[in-house]
């Protein structure tokens, strides 16, 4: 019987150990501080109605699938923010080849995507840090 007990607790960590883990999510990340899938959503939601109403930029989504869009956009928050999600979708590069964006219209993009924050609640302080994630994308973006 003494032999069985810990073959049965060893048995037991391995089937633990085995089992698909649900991806962890620090209550600490950028993602948990937004509120969370909810809050990503949120903000999403409200920078495509944002997007969609300004006439400087709306034009270059007038080709574009708003759902997977929205969904892509979601991904990548998501993930920047250290979330569960992992993101799918091409390269900013091959996202936005063709396009041939300027400074001004990521600026436009960046007001939009601050008034939506505003909009849905994030504070001031995360709205400087989601937007901290994006700045680096500017190379990535402009000029393609």
């Amino acid at each position: 019987m003494k032999l069985f007990a810990p073959g049965l607790f060893a048995l037991a960590l391995a089937a633990c150990a085995a089992a698909p883990q649900k991806p962890l999510v620090k209550n600490d990340t950028l993602y948990q501080r937004l509120g969370g899938a909810a809050g990503v959503e949120a903000v999403v939601d409200a920078s495509l109605r944002q997007i969609h109403g300004d006439l400087r930029i709306n034009l270059f989504f007038e080709n574009t699938d708003l759902p997977d869009l929205r969904r892509l956009l979601i991904e990548q928050i998501c993930a920047a923010t250290g979330g569960p999600c992992t993101y799918t979708g091409r390269s900013m590069e091959e996202a936005h080849s063709g396009m041939n964006l300027t400074d001004r219209d990521f600026d436009i993009f960046v007001e939009d995507l601050v008034a939506a924050m505003t909009e849905v609640k994030v504070s001031p302080a995360l709205q400087q840090e989601v937007l901290a994630l994006f700045a680096p994308m500017r190379p990535q973006v402009v000029g393609q």
